[in-house]
């Protein structure tokens, strides 16, 4: 897939809408012995990687569960604290399942709130005047696109580095908007989209731009 996530923030900064294609994410389970040899802690209530990568486990993975026992935040379902658990030498050897921290709610809708507030920096800061703020970001593994509507109302997708014509997608998504949210009576503005025919016409518009976008 090329289109991995879309978002759209209403003009005062807040998450109406998110779409993730990006949920199938990549999960290494491997047996551990004694002493663990990844240095692990707790951030954001999630024990995660912060040194030493090895087979696929990287920095920033956090624990998703331990012999067959999902984690919840630091501790397993069973109520056991994770590094505890992992300190004890009896315990080994030990299967581990490490993957991506997948986002809550509220952390997407205070991450929206923060992209808000920086393109408004990044219009303060621009040497020329109205500048149209962040059009692109991009890293060494994906690219985050914004598109601002008259509005004030921000479409943003996240793909990967090849994928071509997104801008066109962006406009695509704001039209989708403007005839399946705007004209639907019962939805009313600036708050959440829920909304059959918007999704529906939203996610044709991103497999019909994966389809002619992804560039060599």
């Amino acid at each position: 897939m090329a289109v991995l996530s879309v978002y759209i923030i209403n003009k005062a900064g807040g998450l109406i809408y998110q779409f993730d294609q990006n949920s199938n994410r990549p999960e290494i389970e491997k047996t551990f012995g004694y002493p663990l040899d990844i240095i692990l802690k707790v951030h954001d209530d999630k024990v995660v990687v912060s040194f030493g990568e090895r087979d696929g486990v990287k920095v920033g993975h956090t624990v998703l569960s331990i012999n067959g026992i999902t984690a919840e935040g630091r501790y397993l379902k069973d109520g056991r604290d994770i590094l505890e658990l992992l300190a004890c030498e009896e315990n080994y050897p030990i299967n581990i399942k490490f993957g991506r921290p997948k986002l809550t709610t509220n952390e997407r809708i205070m991450l929206a709130s923060m992209f808000h507030s920086l393109y408004t920096i990044s219009c303060q800061l621009s040497p020329e005047p109205r500048s149209s703020g962040i059009d692109l970001i991009e890293t060494d593994t994906f690219k985050l696109h914004c598109f601002q509507s008259m509005t004030g109302l921000k479409f943003l997708a996240l793909t990967d580095l090849r994928q071509i014509g997104v801008e066109q997608l962006l406009r695509k998504m704001y039209e989708v908007y403007s005839d399946y949210a705007l004209k639907n009576p019962f939805y009313s503005l600036d708050m959440p989209i829920r909304c059959n025919l918007f999704e529906t016409n939203l996610q044709a518009c991103i497999e019909q731009s994966e389809r002619a976008g992804m560039g060599m």
